[in-house]
């Protein structure tokens, strides 16, 4: 067994025992109301053993090797204060460490107020410093005090324990002994199965990593170097963060907006899980398409997103917004009930000169008449389409629809759309299908190669795209394989005619068996 199957094997085997604890810790709890509690138990732990292993190894290598941060009073803690704020971006005094506070969790009868005041202090810690706002709320959504906990404070403060407790044997292994981002890895998984498990609710904030594998393939294509990489509709951050899983690829920095609140601290959690510095992310809150935030960070290399499919938006309703930079230069704007092609036109406003934006969309924005063909007409006649790729359905959790993947470039050389037919790349699963590695590999491969391939994918001059009304459904191009079973006309006959001569034969000892039973009569 090569040792490559071998992780693969005991990270499922930790997967399947966290899922397992998760559930367990549950009870009478809504899975998708408690991911919450789970999610923010683990990031709780994760800062907790990522400060204590960064100052022990200040002093083991000053020389005091029998140090633990976990061990000082917080008397004597206050200084490194400053320098963890500096550092770090984040400061937890040792008696309110994850460790500490488990342990004496058995005998504490107001765990929910000693978990409320850890939570504040974290978070007014980095007032006044430059890491505030990714700090600022983050445990807003771990409410102790909810009846969803139990119905009093002693019921409240049992089902806390058995949180910590649950979490604190999640065998993820030691901080400084992470390559491959366990803790991140095992928070990614739970997010998973959780918008897995809740349906559409969760769906809306999880792009599943197969998905995100080949949005990211895509927009890297030939690159080995992303300086800025930004998702208008971030959810809980999965498209940012799989950037950093490409081989031989460098992320320097992570931008994204979101406009729920709860899924906005997921992906400020999931930024430091996956082990990205403080200083290198930068995600807000709020409603990209009528108030975006990076107006001074943009233009970005890499725009990847799975924005809301058809979702209301102000549209026309706002006079204002058809001045806004963004959308002025096609001319008009989305439709109010479907926002989809706002979205699009924000991502090519604030996308890199020598950039790519890869954005999965709602199939009719391709087809439908009105604005959106306006649209289209835009974005084919200045030559920013690169790419649409037709995806199978039932990809995403909680939607069966097929969707597909739009590609935009500026300053394209080529004048021609590449239609790729991928419908029919993937394999089933149990609740949603997916895309394995080596449909990933297919697709990617055509997209870089930029050829015909039978029913597979084909390049299309923007003049046959005019001919066509500006539609860009993959079908209008690409002839989808002809899958029924082909059918021997020869052999067909014979068989037919055999069928027809036993039918004679039959009819005639019919007839026999007829006449002798009326001769017998």
């Amino acid at each position: 067994m090569s040792a490559e199957i071998k992780n693969d094997i005991e990270r499922e085997e930790v997967h399947r025992t966290i899922w397992a604890i998760a559930n367990d810790l549950r009870g009478a709890v809504d899975g998708w109301d408690f991911k919450n509690y789970i999610l923010g138990a683990m990031f709780y732990r994760y800062i907790s053993e990522t400060i204590t292993n960064y100052i022990n190894s200040l002093e083991h290598a000053a020389g005091d090797t029998s140090f633990n941060y976990a061990d000082i009073t917080d008397e004597q803690a206050e200084f490194i204060r400053h320098t963890m704020l500096t550092e770090k971006g984040y400061f937890i005094l040792p008696s309110e460490l994850f460790i500490n506070v488990r342990s004496k969790a058995l005998g504490d009868n107001n765990l929910n107020e000693t978990l409320q005041q850890v939570f504040r202090n974290i978070e007014d810690a980095t007032i006044g410093t430059d890491s505030h706002d990714k700090f600022a709320g983050l445990f807003r959504d771990f409410d102790v005090n909810s009846n969803k906990l139990g119905s009093s404070t002693e019921k409240r403060c049992q089902r806390l324990r058995q949180i910590l407790d649950g979490v604190a044997e999640m065998n993820l292994g030691s901080v400084d002994q992470h390559n491959t981002d366990a803790l991140g890895d095992a928070y990614e998984y739970l997010m998973a199965m959780y918008a897995s498990n809740a349906g559409k609710s969760g769906g809306e904030f999880f792009t599943p990593s197969d998905v995100a594998e080949l949005l990211t393939r895509l927009g890297t294509s030939g690159k080995t170097r992303i300086r800025k990489i930004y998702d208008p509709a971030c959810g809980s951050g999965s498209l940012l963060l799989k950037a950093k899983d490409i081989d031989g690829l460098e992320v320097e920095s992570f931008y994204g907006q979101e406009i729920n609140v709860t899924t906005y601290n997921l992906c400020r959690m999931n930024m430091f899980m996956h082990g990205v510095p403080v200083d290198d992310f930068n995600i807000q809150c709020g409603d990209t398409l009528i108030n975006p935030y990076h107006w001074n960070d943009k233009p970005f290399d890499l725009i990847v997103s799975n924005p809301p499919y058809s979702v209301k938006w102000q549209g026309d309703a706002n006079p204002l917004l058809i001045n806004d930079t963004r959308y002025s230069p096609a001319g008009v704007l989305a439709p109010r009930g479907k926002a989809d092609f706002a979205f699009v036109l924000h991502s090519l406003s604030w996308l890199a000169e020598d950039g790519a934006a890869v954005i999965v969309c709602f199939p009719g924005i391709m087809y439908r008449g009105g604005a959106e063909q306006k649209i289209r007409q835009y974005l084919v006649d200045n030559n920013f389409v690169d790419c649409v790729i037709q995806l199978p359905d039932n990809l995403f959790f909680g939607v069966g629809i097929a969707t597909c993947i739009l590609v935009m470039k500026k300053n394209r050389t080529d004048s021609r759309i590449l239609f790729i037919d991928a419908g029919n790349e993937f394999v089933r699963s149990t609740n949603n299908n997916r895309l394995a590695p080596e449909n990933i590999a297919r697709i990617a491969g055509a997209f870089e190669r930029r050829e015909d391939e039978g029913n597979f994918c084909r390049l299309v001059s923007v003049e046959d795209v005019r001919r066509e009304d500006y539609n860009l459904s993959v079908s209008t191009y690409v002839e989808g394989a002809d899958v029924r079973d082909r059918v021997d006309i020869e052999a067909l006959n014979l068989e037919i005619a055999e069928i027809v001569a036993r039918e004679g034969e039959l009819r005639a000892e019919i007839d026999a068996i007829v006449r002798e039973i009326e001769g017998a009569a």
